[in-house]
């Protein structure tokens, strides 16, 4: 079971950094054609990632806390390197302080942290 787990874990770090990612985008685009088409990733990538985190763990059952810090660690980095990226690929706007703050926001509505 553990391998099925870290399996889950890394589907559902996947999912959400990829919500997170396009959270970021969709707050740096002007154009609307192009938000519409992040604020839907959001919505797939998150429902996606919320059945993986029903499967890790039941919502009710609290993670540990090492697996809480090494979850947050892991969707951090694969945010920073996706970013760098695009901004390398001519992104604009993109506001790479709000990373933290924006991963912590979709962990508690997860409830993976408190």
């Amino acid at each position: 079971m553990p391998q099925n787990r870290d399996k889950l874990i890394k589907l559902f770090i996947g999912n959400i950094s990829n919500t997170i990612i396009h959270e970021i985008l969709e707050k740096a685009i002007d154009i609307e054609e192009i938000r519409s088409k992040d604020h839907k990733e959001i919505k797939t990538s998150l429902d996606i990632a919320k059945y993986y985190r029903d499967k890790i763990n039941p919502i009710d059952n609290p993670l540990p806390d090492k697996n809480i810090s090494e979850i947050k660690k892991r969707i951090i980095n694969n945010i920073k390197n996706e970013l760098r990226l695009r901004i390398s690929k001519g992104y604009k706007n993109i506001n790479i302080n709000i990373i933290e703050e924006t991963v912590d926001k979709f962990l508690k509505e997860l409830k993976i942290i408190g």
